[in-house]
């Protein structure tokens, strides 16, 4: 970053200060925006917001970092339509006049539903579309006629739409007025450069620009170089008095140290004797390792879904539907970003066509990630079964718990080859024992004794967890997807109610799981977990856990105490109940 750009971050930052009593009013929001704003249950902005919000309002570039949760999507989509508002007679209109550029297509029909809800509650006319790559050209075509004032869409559907004459080139200038690259620090890594390049060719220097991001890196900087003009650079590095925390002090961190052969173990010591928050979001580093656990925990009667890049989007979203719903509590995800498998299977597709068709692989999904822009809601818990690939991996994937401010915890088992992630993810979270902050500290409810006790059951259940019965149920599982997807959509779509008898948490084991491996017996369970176990209840039923009836829609739980903090001599406190409801929703994007 050059001088100039250090001194417009400073300058900022002086200039628009982060106050607790700031309103939208303050900020210049338009009445409309406001009033929807209401009924959507945000009353106040949140730092992020106070500071962008009247820059592009002002027209300027804005490079905004914030962590996971601070409410990005509003810091730009809430000027982005004000300016839409205004001077509609007098706008162009050969193309969209804002495009939004986002990594996933799970991320862009999320900013589409906010952007539809906004434009639906202020009672404008205006028009938003998502496009995906997987649209047919006529599909393309129909949802840009008018055209539309929004676009939300991947990269690589934009350069599919050039390429097609759905969207044509010369029609950007005079029309085009605001692009915003939303997680700009994954749109290179998922492989979009080439389609960014060619279509920034076309970007009029009169194009407002806006990139969003959770990180810095040096991905973001090329995307600066190659879109923006002298931006305003926001990263917040402090919020009043209080310190932008890269994981912030409502998620406590803990880790396990544990072989790798005894994950499985481990993994079940924490579910099965109840130790851990629910609802529970499980990362893995593979598809095979994810229907592995599947498997595995099944043998227990521990019932869980599985999401990855695999799956066809349409039950992609609606397991994430079903799991925000709290129709089951535990979610094993699938966090491939490290781009091995896709690699992997761009080299079978291209290197090895004369392989049996038996043996071809189903192409994964190169607009899917789970680690980011996936609005998982309501995790209290976050479980690494593997370590991520990367420190800002870790970081991402501890971000789907205290969104918004909640509380939340994250658990790490952590093998030996592991260790060395694990001293790296220290340092860069700024760890610190001796003052407390950010300290990722040893998990302190699971004994050894508790582990020891469930060591032949969980040994002799891994052994039947075999390589060919996880090809077998990873293959089932995925034939059961595609006919839900494909054959049942226009049902659905007449019939949305009926997919409340679609379960994406079905056992997949060919055989029944024995019924005596479903309870731990009492004689297995020392007294200490006893006890730990009876807390993690009790913390639960404080925050309201218990209200909640199996294939019922979960209700929005009013903010709670975190379990462990929860832990003391002298027992949960009972929280007010006049005050955390209304809270809840506030600020979640």
């Amino acid at each position: 970053m050059d001088k100039t750009n250090e001194n417009i971050s400073k300058e900022t930052l002086h200039e628009y200060e982060v106050t607790e009593d700031q309103t939208f009013e303050g900020l210049g929001l338009d009445a409309r925006l406001i009033r929807a704003l209401l009924k959507k249950g945000v009353e106040k902005p949140t730092p992020i917001q106070q500071v962008a919000i009247p820059l592009i309002l002002e027209g300027k570039d804005v490079v905004a970092r914030a962590k996971t949760g601070s409410g990005k999507t509003f810091a730009y989509l809430l000027p982005l339509l004000q300016k839409l508002f205004t001077n509609t007679v007098q706008r162009k209109k050969l193309s969209p006049n804002a495009f939004i550029l986002v990594p996933t297509r799970e991320l862009c029909q999320q900013v589409y539903a906010e952007v539809s809800s906004l434009i639906e509650l202020c009672r404008v006319q205006l028009k938003a579309v998502q496009l995906t790559s997987n649209m047919k050209a006529s599909d393309l075509r129909t949802a840009m006629t008018g055209p539309p004032d929004v676009l939300i869409s991947t990269p690589a559907c934009i350069a599919k739409c050039l390429s097609t004459g759905v969207l044509k080139s010369t029609s950007f200038n005079g029309s085009l007025e605001t692009l915003v690259l939303d997680e700009a620090d994954l749109l290179l890594s998922y492989g979009y450069e080439n389609d960014i390049k060619a279509f920034s060719a076309h970007v009029p220097r009169s194009c407002q620009c806006l990139l969003m991001s959770a990180t810095s890196s040096a991905d973001v900087d090329k995307l600066k170089k190659l879109i923006l003009h002298n931006p305003f650079i926001l990263t917040l590095p402090e919020l009043g008095n209080q310190k932008d925390e890269i994981i912030p002090k409502n998620v406590q961190q803990f880790w396990i140290s544990c072989p790798a052969h005894d994950k499985l173990l481990y993994i079940l010591a924490l579910l099965k004797l109840g130790l851990v928050q629910k609802k529970v979001l499980i990362f893995t580093n593979s598809i095979d390792m994810s229907f592995r656990l599947k498997l595995f925990l099944e043998k227990f009667g521990i019932k869980s879904a599985v999401l990855n890049a695999e799956l066809p989007q349409n039950s992609r979203l609606h397991i994430l539907e079903e799991f925000n719903a709290g129709l089951f509590d535990y979610l094993i995800a699938t966090d491939d970003s490290h781009m091995k498998e896709k690699d992997e299977a761009t080299k079978e597709n291209n290197g090895e066509m004369r392989t049996s068709k038996k043996h071809v692989k189903q192409k994964l999904d190169s607009e899917f990630g789970v680690v980011r822009g996936i609005d998982f809601k309501n995790v209290y818990t976050v479980i690494n079964f593997e370590m991520p690939q990367s420190v800002a991996g870790y970081v991402h994937r501890i971000g789907r718990t205290g969104r918004a401010y909640n509380s939340g915890s994250s658990i790490s088992l952590v093998s030996t080859d592991e260790m060395e992630t694990l001293d790296e993810i220290k340092s860069f979270v700024g760890d610190d024992e001796n003052d407390g902050s950010n300290t990722i500290a040893e998990f302190p409810l699971l004994t050894k004794n508790a582990v020891e006790s469930l060591r032949y059951r969980a040994e002799d259940v891994a052994k039947s967890v075999t390589k060919i019965a996880v090809r077998e149920s990873r293959a089932q599982d995925l034939r059961n997807e595609i006919l839900n997807s494909e054959k049942l959509k226009a049902h659905f779509e007449s019939n949305p109610r009926d997919l409340d008898l679609l379960k994406h948490d079905k056992v997949l084991s060919k055989n029944a799981p024995p019924s005596h491996l479903r309870d731990v017996p009492e004689y297995l369970v020392d007294k200490s977990t006893k006890e730990a176990s009876e807390m993690v209840k009790l913390a639960r039923d404080a925050m309201g856990n218990n209200n909640r009836s199996r294939g019922s829609k979960r209700k929005k739980f009013r903010k709670g105490g975190d379990p462990l903090k929860a832990i003391s001599a002298k027992g949960p406190k009972k929280p007010h109940r006049g005050d955390g409801h209304k809270r809840r929703k506030k600020n979640e994007v």
